[in-house]
């Protein structure tokens, strides 16, 4: 099944010009727009003078979000929606602005799409620092998970298990829920370097009296030491071509006690592999950024697992956005 069917002149119209939504959102989360408003109607005199911007621009872009829906407009004054409240003001516990900040950073990527089909590889891109690329990354992989976290540890069930080994955990923020979630839990989050920092608060964090531990390296290249009786691996596959992936998923077994559980999160495609839209899309993306990877079916993925000698291999009932969802397997018979 297509989630969109295009009939009409007006839809391609629309989906040639759909950058322009995603444009209006990057710059006003990057200028600080929705948390300047806050809990408040401003007027845009008053919020140019605050962030240093323009007045009339300021005024066209305001108008275009309350035509997107993000704000509301009364005489001249703007408002946040709830959606922007919850999602879009910096503070809230469930904060996007960093993975809408991420998006913004590939979209130089994205307009060289078609260099990237010609030549079957990524393309140069703008950069923005790669510390800050890095940053806007890792902090955007914090925001998912806490939009995910609460509904995802409702389904994955690790009662009795003790060490668990958070494969590019990145600021280890699904290990946070499933150390709160599970008391006798011990965790490793296994990452490089350079993620440390970003991981620092779940491994400090007071009500985990030292359970998490970050271990520095390189997973593709340095030993993961083992036993362990749960993995966790979110949102890294994707990143590596099939072999590379059979290589990974071997090594995450060998350090694995016999009965384990090896849970695998990503945006899954159907067998057609044309659809659903944004794991389709996010072939894409891994095309223009990195050239190696791809979104996979659950067909293949359960073929990767069969394969590292996993069974009974289930999907868990929980559903995540942009269709993610997670497969879980068992070491051994």
């Amino acid at each position: 099944m297509h989630r969109h069917r295009i009939t009409e002149a007006s839809q391609i119209l629309d989906l040639a010009s759909g950058y322009w939504n995603a444009c209006a959102l990057h710059a006003a989360v990057k200028i600080g727009l929705f948390t300047a408003l806050g809990g408040q109607a401003r007027t845009c005199s008053g919020l140019a003078k605050e962030l240093g911007c323009n007045e009339h621009a300021l005024s066209l872009l305001c108008n275009a979000l309350t035509a997107l829906g993000l704000l509301v407009k009364e005489g001249e004054r703007y408002a946040n929606t709830e959606a922007a409240s919850l999602y879009l003001v910096g503070g809230s516990e469930q904060y996007l602005g960093d993975i809408v900040l991420h998006h913004h950073h590939v979209v130089d990527a994205w307009n060289r799409l078609d260099q990237a089909v010609l030549h079957g590889g990524p393309v140069d891109k703008r950069s923005f620092g790669e510390e800050e690329e890095r940053r806007r990354f890792l902090l955007g992989m914090q925001n998912l998970a806490n939009l995910n976290g609460p509904r995802l540890i409702k389904h994955v069930d690790l009662s009795g298990r003790r060490r668990l080994l958070d494969l590019g955990g990145g600021p280890g923020t699904y290990t946070l829920f499933f150390c709160l979630a599970n008391p006798k839990l011990e965790a490793v989050i296994f990452d490089r370097p350079t993620t440390e920092p970003y991981a620092r608060p779940v491994v400090e964090h007071p009500k985990l009296a030292g359970r998490v531990r970050f271990a520095a390296g390189d997973f593709l290249t340095d030993p993961i030491v083992g036993p362990f009786d749960v993995a966790w691996i979110s949102h890294v596959l994707h990143s590596h071509p099939p072999e590379t992936c059979r290589q990974l998923l071997a090594k995450v077994v060998a350090a694995m006690e016999p009965g384990g559980l090896l849970l695998v999160h990503e945006f899954f495609l159907n067998d057609t592999k044309a659809g659903p839209l944004f794991p389709a899309l996010f072939s894409l993306n891994m095309l223009v950024n990195n050239g190696r990877g791809r979104s996979y079916s659950a067909g293949e993925m359960t073929g990767l697992l069969q394969e590292a000698g996993l069974s009974d291999i289930r999907r868990l009932p929980y559903q995540g956005p942009n269709d993610g969802y997670v497969l879980q397997g068992r070491i051994g018979r």
